[in-house]
């Protein structure tokens, strides 16, 4: 039972989440009494669901996509990807950097040739000389993390440069607008199945906490369950086909949901220790 107490803590914890990520007014308003969100969270634990992953869901929802600088923006398929386009610059750097390292050390040593006043070589210190840092493989580390940004699917796997809690254990791929809309109703409904709630009470449910998270049409109004699960289903097909799961005999969704909550059951109590 969600006492007056817990429901506090529980509040209390998720805004200091979400201020720490940038998303307070977001959690905020969900958390409003005017947004709903409260009535939703309500059913949500009245079908034993999990709340902490709920909001863990919306979480990773509110956090921004990471867009190209403003003019570098993709506008048509065929133009050039700003994150790609910098992974092939900064590689080319690395070789460039690579190739000059002899020449660049000759320059930099103390005693670059031999000491005729010193004709015996001093004895080496005790203590070991500083590790040298590896420029080079420094910013290959930096363009790769570049290049992951990139391609036709970021906006949906953009989100895991951050490993905590933007992680994600299931490559997902979509190349509409609202992609990441999608995975959240799909991450929510899933959950509420798991729990044995049925369809016909499930959609309302998952309708009531997406719209108090913000989700809206694309002509900025809210869904009703029916036209939320009408444009989920067929916005799904097309990130479902790209869903794999290593055992053949578990659907490729039932799959995608047990990776993404069991990652969170690592998650959470992680951050409560810590």
């Amino acid at each position: 039972m969600l006492t007056p107490t817990r429901w506090a803590q529980f509040t209390s914890w998720w805004r200091d989440a979400a201020k720490r990520l940038g998303v307070e007014s977001q959690c905020e308003a969900f958390l409003s009494p005017e947004s709903g969100g409260m009535e939703a969270l309500m059913k949500v634990a009245g079908a034993q669901g999990d709340l902490d992953y709920v909001l863990f869901v919306l979480l990773r929802y509110w956090v921004p996509p990471i867009l190209p600088p403003a003019g570098k923006e993709r506008m048509a398929k065929g133009d050039a990807d700003y994150w790609i386009e910098s992974e092939r610059i900064l590689k080319q750097a690395v070789s460039r950097m690579r190739e000059l390292r002899p020449f660049l050390q000759m320059l930099t040593e103390s005693h670059p040739g031999p000491n005729p006043q010193s004709p015996v070589p001093a004895p080496q210190a005790d203590s070991a000389s500083p590790p040298e840092l590896d420029l080079p493989a420094l910013l290959e580390g930096i363009a790769e993390a570049a290049g992951r940004l990139g391609g036709p699917d970021y906006t949906s796997v953009v989100k895991s440069l951050n490993s905590t809690p933007f992680r994600q254990v299931v490559h997902f791929r979509h190349n509409k607008k609202h992609s990441t809309e999608v995975w959240v109703v799909f991450l929510l409904k899933e959950h509420l199945r798991s729990l044995g709630l049925g369809k016909d009470r499930a959609w309302p449910v998952v309708c009531e906490v997406v719209t108090a998270a913000g989700v809206r049409s694309a002509e900025g109004e809210s869904y009703q369950p029916d036209e939320l699960k009408s444009w989920w289903t067929k916005q799904w097909p097309r990130s479902y086909a790209l869903l794999t799961a290593k055992d053949a005999s578990i659907q490729p969704g039932e799959f995608a949901y047990q990776s993404d909550y069991q990652w969170f059951q690592a998650w959470m109590p992680h951050q409560l220790e810590s």
